[in-house]
């Protein structure tokens, strides 16, 4: 593969932090018989060059539209914030990329379906849903569909996050407002939703209450203090296709205490864990899986040597190049991106109205 190597071009480069530097780039790097960075871009073009020299990228753009319609440039990975989304992805889309972008696709439906409709027959695109490629959460998966946990009974999820608590970090004051689309819901909540639906079957009804317990955020390092007008707490309680039924709580602040998924079945149960604590929640690290009843092991992950944040990324790009290479489609989708987006707009409605919701 080194002599055709799919040549990546970022979006969202900052040489120092962020989700490019701290994921996609160490991932990306495991893999250098597969992928090569070709080219980064950031706001300026100051920034580029400096995300682009830590990166050990090729070319650097300070402007991302210029980049994603690069010849030079195969697969375009976003990872700006999500309001900056729709833009590039259509763009990309438009000059024939294929596309990794990050979770949530857009800031509403609207967006999302916009996007999901805009790719065109036989592109390939991926949505940052990254825990779907872990080892464990696959081999779940399998498990089940094996048979060796019998009938679907119960199933109980925690998934704390140390986002959203009594205060927030500067470039982190955006996430408090809900109208970017980047919240506690999308964020925590989603990369667990898609997951209790990859592993349960999609909900065919559910009932939620979204709260925000701290309004008021001061911005560490300043004396600004914002308002916080998307949830800090959320917990839905549910019924899938299976017939089992879920109960699933996301609270924001929390460091203390894990990630948990225990799941009952007629025959036997498993529990889904972290295998190593990360504040920003358990799609962000290695997970663990134990079961009551003798099974096969959970396989290794495709790309060893990486801890917190690159771990299920690379399994991602792995799948997403898989994919490419032998044009199949078995990756999450923007059209699994609408779908969660329509479920997150159910639980909003659910919390909105006391009333049960149908999917």
């Amino acid at each position: 593969m080194s002599a055709n190597r799919h040549r990546i071009g970022i979006v969202g480069g900052n040489a120092t932090r962020a989700w490019a530097h701290d994921a996609h780039v160490p991932a990306l790097k495991k893999m250098t018989d597969r992928f090569v960075i070709e080219a980064v871009s950031a706001r300026t073009q100051e920034l580029a060059d400096e995300a682009n020299a830590a990166f050990g990228g090729n070319r650097a753009f300070g402007d991302s539209l210029a980049l994603v319609r690069d010849p030079g440039i195969d697969v375009v990975a976003v990872t700006v914030k999500v309001p900056e989304h729709r833009a590039i992805v259509l763009a990309a889309l438009a000059a024939g990329k294929n596309v990794y972008c990050e979770w949530p696709l857009g800031r509403d439906l609207a967006e999302a379906e916009e996007m999901a409709a805009a790719v065109p027959e036989g592109a390939h695109v991926m949505i940052g849903t990254q825990a779907l490629s872990a080892p464990a959460v696959l081999h779940a998966k399998k498990l089940i569909d094996e048979g060796y946990l019998g009938e679907l009974m119960v199933c109980r999820v925690f998934a704390p996050t140390g986002a959203w608590g009594d205060s927030a970090p500067q470039h982190y004051a955006y996430l408090q407002d809900k109208a970017n689309g980047a919240t506690l819901e999308t964020i925590a909540g989603g990369h667990t939703l898609v997951m209790m639906e990859f592993i349960l079957g999609p909900y065919r009804e559910l009932d939620a209450r979204t709260s925000i317990m701290r309004r008021q955020v001061p911005i560490i390092g300043t004396d600004e203090v914002v308002e916080r007008t998307c949830a800090d707490h959320m917990a839905v309680i549910g019924k899938h296709e299976s017939g089992c039924v879920s109960t699933l709580e996301v609270p924001g602040g929390v460091t203390d205490h894990t990630f948990s998924l225990e799941l009952v079945g007629t025959k036997g149960s498993l529990v889904l864990k972290m295998a190593e604590s990360f504040p920003g929640g358990y799609q962000a690290g290695r997970l663990e899986l134990e079961t009551s009843f003798d099974a096969p092991p959970v396989p290794d992950h495709v790309v060893e040597g990486l801890k917190y944040a690159p771990v299920n990324v690379a399994e991602a790009w792995a799948r997403f190049a898989d994919d490419i290479e032998n044009d199949r489609f078995t990756v999450p989708d923007f059209d699994d991106a609408v779908r969660l987006t329509k479920l997150l707009d159910a639980i909003d409605a659910a919390s909105a109205s006391g009333s049960r919701q149908q999917l």
